[in-house]
C-alpha cells in the first residue's frame, strides 16, 4: 500500500472538499482521510510513503478529446500554429526545404490564417514558387483545411476536371483554376498520395505525445486515430505496444471511426474492449466542417459569407444509417458537430434511435445552438463534449462569422451546465494546446489571446465547474464516474498534482500552476525534477 501525504487533497466529490492524505493499492483507492489516522490503520501495510511536499493533488485530468498521434505529430512536424503572417509560414517553408532531401514531403501543421494581420489563403502558385522539389501539405489549425502545392496535386492526380467528393470542397478561383486550398472531405485527395506512414513513424509520435501529456498532468485521454494510419489493427497494435501497462501507464479511450468498424470486427474486438488501459469507446461520425474555413453546418447562412451555410458531410439519411450501424453493435457514436444544423440532424437521429444499452452518445464540439436546440438536447442521454480553449481562440473573428443574434447561444458552456446538461472538457490538439491548465482558464477568464478582450461574460465558469470538466466530465462521457474522476474509496488512483492551490487562483493566474507529479494506476508517470 502507499500513503499520499503532506499536501491538500481535493476530492472533486462536491465543491471545497478536501482531505489530507490518501491510501493507494494496487491502483485503486482504499481510504481517504486524515494523515494520522490513516498511518494508524494502515501502517503496518504501507510499504511507501509519497510527501507531496505542500503540493496540491486533484483527481487525474483527462482529455476527453484529442488526437494523440496527431499531437504526436505535431511534435514531430513543422510547426506554423504560432506563426503571425503568410510570409512568415513561407519564410519557414523555404527554410524547412533546404534542409530536405529531394522529393521528400514537407507537411506543416497549423497555420491559422485569423491570427495574421494580412488574413488570406496563401495559394498554391506562392507554394510552387518556394521550391518545385518537395511535395508539400499544410494543414490548417482546424484540421478541416489544408493547403497543397502543384507538386503534391500532380502526386494525387488532381486536376482542374477533379470534381468535389461528397461533404469536401476544392476551391477554385474566379477563373475557375485550382488554388490549392482543400476543404473537409476533399482534404482526403492529397493525404492519400502521402507516404505511408511506418510502424516506427506511429510509435515514435505516440510516445512523443504520451510524454508530453504525462508532462502535462493528464493521466488520460479520448483520442480518435484508428482510421488514419494505415488501418485499425496496425494503429490499434501501435496504442496498445506504446502503452503496455509496465512502464507506460496512460488511459487511452479509442474513439472508433465508422469507416473501420468492420476492421474492429474482424479483430474480435468491440466497445469497451481492449486492454487495461487502452480501450475502444464510441463509433465517430462527422457531420459537419468547422467555422474556421466556412464548413460548420448552420441553419442560416454565414454573416460574412451571404449563400454559404456550410457542408453536411453526410444526408440525414445517411446519418441515420451511420447510427444504426452502431446500435447494431451495441455502442454509442461519438458525432463531431459544429453548427447548429449539424447537432440538430444529429439530435434527432438519436431521438429517434435511442441506443438501449443505457450508454451515452456524445457531441463533440456544439458550438453553435439555439434554446430550441438546447431544450432537445436536454431530453436526449447525451454529454457534450466541449473545448474550452476555442472561446480564446475564435473570438473576435468568430463574431463576423456568425453575428451577434447568434452568439447568445454559442459557445455557451454556463448555460448548458445550467440547464443539467453534462459537458466533459477536452483541447482538441492538435488544434489547440494540450495543456488543460490552457483550457481551464479559458472556462473561467473566456478572454480572447488574440486582443486580451473578455467575451460573453455571462458564460464563465466556476473553477470548481472548470475543473470538473477534466474529471468527473471525462469519466461520465466513457461511461466511468462510478470508478473514475472524484478521489474515493475504490475509485482509480489517478492524480494531478500542482504547486498550487488552483481554487485560491484568480482566473489569469491558473495557467502559473506548474505540474509536479502525474500518477497513474498509483504509479507516477510524470515527476517534475
Amino acid at each position: 500500500m502507499k500513503l499520499w501525504y503532506g499536501g491538500k487533497i481535493y476530492t472533486m466529490k462536491e465543491e471545497g472538499d478536501w482531505v489530507e492524505a490518501v491510501i493507494s493499492d494496487g491502483g485503486t483507492i482504499v481510504a481517504t482521510g486524515y494523515t494520522q489516522e490513516l498511518y494508524a490503520a494502515y501502517q503496518p501495510s504501507i510499504t511507501e510513503e509519497i510527501d507531496l511536499k505542500g503540493a496540491v493533488m486533484y483527481p487525474g485530468f483527462t482529455d476527453s478529446h484529442l488526437h494523440i498521434i496527431g499531437h504526436g505529430e505535431r511534435l514531430m512536424r513543422l510547426d506554423l500554429s504560432f506563426m503571425k503572417s503568410a510570409e512568415e509560414v513561407k519564410q519557414a517553408l523555404s527554410l524547412h526545404a533546404e534542409q530536405l532531401e529531394k522529393g521528400k514531403w514537407i507537411i506543416g501543421e497549423g497555420w491559422n490564417e485569423n491570427q495574421w494581420e494580412d488574413k488570406r489563403i496563401i495559394h498554391k502558385k506562392e507554394l510552387d514558387e518556394l521550391t518545385k522539389d518537395h511535395p508539400m501539405m499544410l494543414t490548417r489549425v482546424c484540421r478541416h483545411a489544408l493547403l497543397a502545392n502543384s507538386k503534391a496535386m500532380e502526386l494525387a492526380g488532381v486536376t482542374e476536371r477533379t470534381p468535389d467528393p461528397q461533404g469536401g470542397v476544392i476551391v477554385r478561383d474566379e477563373h475557375l483554376e485550382l488554388t490549392g486550398y482543400f476543404h473537409d472531405q476533399a482534404q482526403e485527395l492529397i493525404k492519400k498520395a502521402t507516404p505511408e506512414v511506418t510502424p516506427h513513424y506511429l510509435r515514435k509520435a505516440t510516445e512523443l505525445a504520451v510524454s508530453d501529456m504525462h508532462a502535462h498532468g493528464l493521466v488520460g485521454g479520448h483520442s480518435e486515430d484508428l482510421n488514419y494510419y494505415g488501418g485499425f489493427k496496425k494503429t490499434f497494435d501501435v496504442f496498445t505496444d506504446v502503452i503496455n501497462g509496465q512502464d507506460v501507464k496512460f488511459r487511452a479511450h479509442l474513439l472508433v471511426h465508422h469507416g473501420v468498424i468492420e476492421d474492429m470486427d474482424a479483430e474480435g474486438l468491440g466497445f469497451k474492449k481492449g486492454t487495461d488501459f487502452v480501450e475502444l469507446g464510441a463509433m465517430k461520425i462527422f457531420a459537419d466542417g468547422a467555422l474556421g474555413g466556412r464548413t460548420a453546418w448552420l441553419t442560416k447562412d454565414y454573416a460574412d459569407d451571404k449563400g454559404n451555410q456550410g457542408v453536411a458531410i453526410y444526408t440525414r439519411e445517411q446519418l441515420k444509417e451511420l447510427v444504426l450501424k452502431a446500435r447494431q453493435r451495441q455502442m454509442p457514436v461519438a458525432v463531431h458537430a459544429i453548427g447548429d444544423a449539424a447537432v440538430e440532424a444529429i439530435a434527432e437521429v438519436i431521438m429517434e434511435h435511442p441506443i438501449q444499452t443505457g450508454e451515452r452518445d456524445r457531441i463533440i464540439h456544439a458550438q453553435i445552438l439555439s434554446p430550441s436546440l438546447i431544450n432537445k438536447l436536454q431530453q436526449l442521454n447525451v454529454i457534450l463534449d466541449i473545448q474550452p480553449t476555442f472561446v480564446a481562440s475564435d473570438f473576435p473573428w468568430v463574431m463576423d462569422r456568425l453575428g451577434l443574434v447568434r452568439l447568445k447561444t454559442s459557445y455557451s458552456w454556463k448555460t448548458l451546465l445550467d440547464e443539467g446538461i453534462v459537458c466533459a472538457g477536452g483541447s482538441d490538439a492538435p488544434i489547440e494546446e494540450i495543456d488543460p491548465l490552457l483550457g481551464i482558464r479559458a472556462a473561467v477568464d473566456r478572454r480572447s489571446t488574440y486582443d486580451n478582450e473578455v467575451y460573453q461574460v455571462e458564460e464563465r465558469l466556476t473553477v470548481y465547474e472548470a475543473v470538473s470538466l477534466y474529471t468527473k466530465g471525462s469519466a461520465y462521457a466513457m461511461g466511468k464516474e462510478d470508478a473514475h474522476g472524484i478521489l474515493e474509496k475504490n475509485y482509480v488512483a489517478d492524480f494531478t498534482v500542482l504547486d498550487r492551490d488552483l481554487f485560491a487562483l484568480k482566473p489569469h493566474e491558473l495557467t502559473d500552476a506548474t505540474v509536479m507529479m502525474t500518477v497513474v494506476d498509483g504509479e507516477i508517470m510524470y515527476q517534475r525534477v
